[in-house]
Protein backbone atom coordinates (compact mmCIF):
# COMPACT_ATOMS: atom_id res chain seq x y z
CA UNK A 1 0.00 0.00 0.00
CA UNK A 2 3.25 2.28 0.75
CA UNK A 3 4.35 1.77 -2.29
CA UNK A 4 1.32 2.63 -3.99
CA UNK A 5 1.28 5.58 -1.99
CA UNK A 6 4.49 6.62 -4.08
CA UNK A 7 3.10 5.49 -7.37
CA UNK A 8 -0.07 7.93 -7.01
CA UNK A 9 2.65 10.68 -6.25
CA UNK A 10 4.65 9.84 -9.90
CA UNK A 11 1.37 9.59 -12.06
CA UNK A 12 0.15 12.49 -10.96
CA UNK A 13 2.85 14.76 -11.39
CA UNK A 14 3.24 12.64 -15.03
CA UNK A 15 -0.41 13.93 -15.63
CA UNK A 16 0.89 18.08 -15.20
CA UNK A 17 3.22 17.54 -17.82
CA UNK A 18 2.29 18.82 -21.49
CA UNK A 19 4.73 16.26 -23.52
CA UNK A 20 2.90 13.14 -21.19
CA UNK A 21 0.38 11.15 -23.35
CA UNK A 22 -2.10 10.04 -20.94
CA UNK A 23 -2.46 5.76 -21.42
CA UNK A 24 -5.51 4.34 -22.88
CA UNK A 25 -7.33 1.62 -20.88
CA UNK A 26 -8.07 -1.52 -22.36
CA UNK A 27 -10.30 -3.96 -20.81
CA UNK A 28 -10.33 -6.41 -23.47
CA UNK A 29 -9.54 -10.29 -23.18
CA UNK A 30 -7.24 -9.84 -26.23
CA UNK A 31 -3.32 -9.59 -25.78
CA UNK A 32 -1.77 -6.03 -25.54
CA UNK A 33 0.33 -5.10 -28.88
CA UNK A 34 3.44 -3.86 -27.02
CA UNK A 35 4.69 -4.50 -23.06
CA UNK A 36 4.71 -0.57 -22.64
CA UNK A 37 0.69 -0.91 -23.48
CA UNK A 38 -0.11 -3.48 -20.52
CA UNK A 39 2.48 -1.63 -18.25
CA UNK A 40 0.47 1.53 -19.05
CA UNK A 41 -2.41 0.01 -18.36
CA UNK A 42 -1.77 -1.78 -15.01
CA UNK A 43 -0.20 2.11 -14.19
CA UNK A 44 -4.08 2.85 -14.25
CA UNK A 45 -5.38 0.19 -12.55
CA UNK A 46 -2.47 0.49 -9.63
CA UNK A 47 -3.87 4.58 -9.56
CA UNK A 48 -7.90 3.95 -9.38
CA UNK A 49 -7.64 1.67 -6.57
CA UNK A 50 -5.17 4.03 -4.83
CA UNK A 51 -7.89 6.95 -4.58
CA UNK A 52 -9.98 3.86 -2.83
CA UNK A 53 -6.83 3.83 -0.88
CA UNK A 54 -6.04 7.42 -0.17
CA UNK A 55 -8.27 8.43 2.95
CA UNK A 56 -6.66 5.34 5.25
CA UNK A 57 -3.39 6.91 4.54
CA UNK A 58 -4.09 10.45 5.65
CA UNK A 59 -5.60 9.19 8.75
CA UNK A 60 -2.74 7.39 9.47
CA UNK A 61 0.71 9.40 8.13
CA UNK A 62 -0.88 12.76 9.03
CA UNK A 63 -1.89 15.21 11.55
CA UNK A 64 -5.71 14.23 10.89
CA UNK A 65 -6.59 12.17 13.21
CA UNK A 66 -5.20 14.55 16.40
CA UNK A 67 -7.95 17.16 14.62
CA UNK A 68 -10.90 15.48 13.70
CA UNK A 69 -10.51 14.43 17.57
CA UNK A 70 -10.00 17.65 19.24
CA UNK A 71 -12.97 19.17 17.38
CA UNK A 72 -15.36 16.32 18.16
CA UNK A 73 -13.81 16.72 21.99
CA UNK A 74 -14.86 20.50 21.19
CA UNK A 75 -18.15 20.21 20.11
CA UNK A 76 -19.10 17.62 23.36
CA UNK A 77 -17.45 20.02 25.40
CA UNK A 78 -19.69 22.63 24.65
CA UNK A 79 -22.95 20.50 24.66
CA UNK A 80 -24.13 22.00 20.79
CA UNK A 81 -25.05 18.57 19.71
CA UNK A 82 -24.21 18.48 15.84
CA UNK A 83 -23.33 22.62 15.80
CA UNK A 84 -20.71 22.66 13.98
CA UNK A 85 -22.18 19.88 11.94
CA UNK A 86 -19.66 16.60 11.54
CA UNK A 87 -19.04 17.30 7.52
CA UNK A 88 -17.26 20.65 8.29
CA UNK A 89 -15.56 19.72 11.27
CA UNK A 90 -14.17 16.95 8.81
CA UNK A 91 -12.98 19.52 6.24
CA UNK A 92 -11.82 21.74 8.64
CA UNK A 93 -9.40 19.16 9.65
CA UNK A 94 -8.66 18.22 6.54
CA UNK A 95 -7.45 21.68 5.22
CA UNK A 96 -5.51 22.10 8.25
CA UNK A 97 -3.91 18.70 7.60
CA UNK A 98 -2.94 19.94 4.14
CA UNK A 99 -1.24 22.80 5.81
CA UNK A 100 0.95 21.27 8.26
CA UNK A 101 1.83 18.63 5.81
CA UNK A 102 2.08 20.47 2.83
CA UNK A 103 5.72 20.78 3.48
CA UNK A 104 6.57 17.09 4.15
CA UNK A 105 5.20 16.39 0.94
CA UNK A 106 7.10 19.10 -1.16
CA UNK A 107 9.79 18.21 0.63
CA UNK A 108 9.62 14.12 -0.11
CA UNK A 109 8.31 15.45 -4.20
CA UNK A 110 11.62 17.38 -4.61
CA UNK A 111 13.79 14.16 -2.58
CA UNK A 112 12.33 11.07 -4.58
CA UNK A 113 9.49 11.66 -7.30
CA UNK A 114 10.85 14.56 -9.15
CA UNK A 115 14.17 12.88 -9.80
CA UNK A 116 12.33 8.79 -10.54
CA UNK A 117 9.99 11.41 -13.10
CA UNK A 118 13.24 12.72 -14.48
CA UNK A 119 15.09 8.88 -14.17
CA UNK A 120 17.66 10.29 -12.34
CA UNK A 121 16.74 7.65 -9.82
CA UNK A 122 15.20 4.00 -9.32
CA UNK A 123 12.09 2.77 -8.14
CA UNK A 124 13.52 1.11 -5.01
CA UNK A 125 15.53 4.29 -4.09
CA UNK A 126 13.00 6.84 -5.30
CA UNK A 127 10.64 5.40 -2.55
CA UNK A 128 13.18 5.39 -0.22
CA UNK A 129 13.67 9.22 -0.44
CA UNK A 130 9.80 9.97 -0.55
CA UNK A 131 9.16 7.90 2.20
CA UNK A 132 12.32 9.59 4.68
CA UNK A 133 10.32 13.00 5.35
CA UNK A 134 7.09 11.24 6.16
CA UNK A 135 9.51 9.08 8.71
CA UNK A 136 11.00 12.24 9.83
CA UNK A 137 7.96 14.22 11.06
CA UNK A 138 6.07 10.68 12.46
CA UNK A 139 9.05 10.29 14.43
CA UNK A 140 9.15 13.98 15.71
CA UNK A 141 5.27 13.44 16.62
CA UNK A 142 5.76 9.36 18.31
CA UNK A 143 6.97 9.14 21.71
CA UNK A 144 9.44 6.96 22.64
CA UNK A 145 7.50 4.61 23.87
CA UNK A 146 4.76 3.94 21.79
CA UNK A 147 7.66 3.24 18.91
CA UNK A 148 9.70 0.48 21.77
CA UNK A 149 6.51 -1.19 21.92
CA UNK A 150 6.01 -2.17 18.47
CA UNK A 151 9.84 -2.77 18.41
CA UNK A 152 9.67 -5.16 21.34
CA UNK A 153 6.18 -6.59 20.05
CA UNK A 154 8.76 -7.52 16.55
CA UNK A 155 11.67 -8.90 18.64
CA UNK A 156 13.30 -6.13 16.50
CA UNK A 157 17.00 -4.65 17.64
CA UNK A 158 16.87 -0.37 18.71
CA UNK A 159 17.45 1.27 15.17
CA UNK A 160 20.71 3.36 15.20
CA UNK A 161 18.85 5.77 12.74
CA UNK A 162 15.71 6.83 11.19
CA UNK A 163 16.47 5.42 8.05
CA UNK A 164 16.48 2.02 9.79
CA UNK A 165 12.92 2.77 11.14
CA UNK A 166 10.52 0.71 9.11
CA UNK A 167 7.07 2.42 8.23
CA UNK A 168 5.46 -0.94 9.02
CA UNK A 169 6.54 0.16 13.15
CA UNK A 170 6.23 3.87 12.81
CA UNK A 171 2.56 4.17 11.48
CA UNK A 172 1.23 2.36 13.77
CA UNK A 173 3.40 3.96 16.87
CA UNK A 174 2.45 7.00 15.37
CA UNK A 175 -1.26 6.65 15.39
CA UNK A 176 -1.60 5.56 18.95
CA UNK A 177 0.60 8.82 20.15
CA UNK A 178 -1.87 10.87 17.64
CA UNK A 179 -4.48 9.71 20.00
CA UNK A 180 -3.00 10.07 22.93
CA UNK A 181 -2.19 13.33 22.36
CA UNK A 182 -5.85 13.86 21.29
CA UNK A 183 -7.11 12.73 24.16
CA UNK A 184 -5.48 14.71 26.47
CA UNK A 185 -5.90 18.37 24.44
CA UNK A 186 -9.48 17.25 24.86
CA UNK A 187 -9.32 16.85 28.25
CA UNK A 188 -7.76 20.18 28.67
CA UNK A 189 -10.87 21.20 26.78
CA UNK A 190 -13.44 20.17 28.96
CA UNK A 191 -12.52 21.62 32.59
CA UNK A 192 -13.03 25.21 31.61
CA UNK A 193 -16.87 24.08 30.16
CA UNK A 194 -17.38 21.63 32.92
CA UNK A 195 -16.53 24.70 35.73
CA UNK A 196 -19.48 26.27 34.19
CA UNK A 197 -21.98 23.49 34.10
CA UNK A 198 -20.89 22.85 37.87
CA UNK A 199 -21.29 26.66 38.18
CA UNK A 200 -24.85 26.92 36.94
CA UNK A 201 -26.13 24.27 38.31
CA UNK A 202 -24.98 24.71 41.94
CA UNK A 203 -27.00 28.46 41.17
CA UNK A 204 -29.92 26.17 40.33
CA UNK A 205 -30.02 24.24 43.18
CA UNK A 206 -29.67 26.71 45.73
CA UNK A 207 -32.61 28.48 43.89
CA UNK A 208 -34.59 25.40 44.21
CA UNK A 209 -35.13 25.16 40.42
CA UNK A 210 -33.97 21.72 40.19
CA UNK A 211 -36.46 20.85 37.54
CA UNK A 212 -34.70 22.65 35.18
CA UNK A 213 -32.30 21.69 33.45
CA UNK A 214 -28.52 22.99 33.80
CA UNK A 215 -27.40 22.13 30.34
CA UNK A 216 -29.92 24.36 28.84
CA UNK A 217 -28.51 27.25 30.90
CA UNK A 218 -25.03 26.57 30.70
CA UNK A 219 -24.93 26.29 26.51
CA UNK A 220 -25.28 30.29 26.11
CA UNK A 221 -22.78 30.97 28.66
CA UNK A 222 -20.23 28.50 27.62
CA UNK A 223 -21.09 29.48 23.80
CA UNK A 224 -20.12 33.47 25.04
CA UNK A 225 -17.23 32.28 26.92
CA UNK A 226 -16.01 30.84 23.62
CA UNK A 227 -16.95 33.56 22.01
CA UNK A 228 -15.08 36.01 24.17
CA UNK A 229 -11.52 34.37 24.12
CA UNK A 230 -11.74 33.43 20.36
CA UNK A 231 -11.46 29.72 20.93
CA UNK A 232 -11.19 28.61 17.38
CA UNK A 233 -8.20 31.34 16.82
CA UNK A 234 -6.90 30.06 20.20
CA UNK A 235 -7.43 26.20 19.73
CA UNK A 236 -5.97 25.91 16.12
CA UNK A 237 -3.07 27.88 16.96
CA UNK A 238 -2.23 26.13 20.06
CA UNK A 239 -3.16 22.65 18.19
CA UNK A 240 -0.57 23.93 15.14
CA UNK A 241 1.79 24.81 18.11
CA UNK A 242 1.64 20.99 19.41
CA UNK A 243 3.01 19.51 16.08
CA UNK A 244 6.80 19.19 16.32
Amino acid sequence: MLRLFLLLFSVSSFLGAEAVQIPTMNFQLSAPDTPQQLVSSLNVLVVLTLLFLAPSMVLVMTTFTRFVIVFGFLRQALGTQQVPPTQLLVMLAMVLTFFVMEPVGTKAYEAGIKPYIEEKIGYEEAFDKTAMPFKNFMIRNTREKDLALFFRIRKMENPQSVAEVPLSVIIPAFVISELKTAFEIGFLLFLPFLVIDMVVASILMSMGMMMLPPVMIALPFKILVFVLIDGWNLLIGNLIASIK
